[in-house]
């Protein structure tokens, strides 16, 4: 049994049609590479905090310009609506600015929230809304949509769902 949820948004209560490779190229234009394979790899490996800004502010005006296009993952908001009463978190490598936007616009809420601004490690993310709901990790349910999400919650031993990846090619 769990006494709280986390959520993934990406592929778990939304999915985003974020042109990802437009994205990993302009990417590797700011850090003058010539090839991203990985965003988040890429993006970890950033140590000037100049540099870090205009990633995520390029990277948050792309999230941006598809808010009027989300799609809601009916798995995952049904999941949110049946546990609406438990403390809720959201852990997402989108940015702050775009949860915001997202929350307001489909009128969901969590008592905390760790964007890509407070950490791009998983683990790192399960571990802060852990602490600021006041619960251990074990009693806590986390729902996501990858092997990344799963992996992180065995590895801090959180419970863990996975909702079903949909079929959506966004580059």
């Amino acid at each position: 049994m769990f006494r709280a949820i986390i959520f993934d948004l990406d592929g778990t209560l939304f999915n985003l049609p974020i042109n990802y490779s437009l994205l990993r190229e302009k990417i590797s234009e700011i850090l003058g590479i010539a090839e991203i394979s990985s965003l988040l790899n890429a993006v970890t490996q950033v140590e000037d905090q100049q540099v870090l800004r205009k990633v995520f502010d390029t990277w948050t005006s792309f999230e941006l310009a598809i808010i009027d296009n989300i799609i809601v993952h009916k798995e995952g908001m049904q999941l949110y609506r049946q546990h609406a009463k438990l403390p809720k978190a959201l852990v997402t490598m989108q940015g702050k600015e775009t949860v915001h936007r997202i929350c307001q616009k489909f009128n969901i809420q969590f008592d905390t929230i760790s964007t890509r601004e407070d950490t791009l490690n998983r683990n790192e993310q399960l571990k802060m809304v852990a602490i600021n709901l006041g619960f251990t990790l074990p009693d806590m349910l986390f729902i996501g949509n990858i092997d990344n999400d799963e992996n992180a919650a065995k590895q801090v031993n959180c419970q863990f769902i996975r909702v079903k990846a949909h079929k959506v090619n966004f580059h």
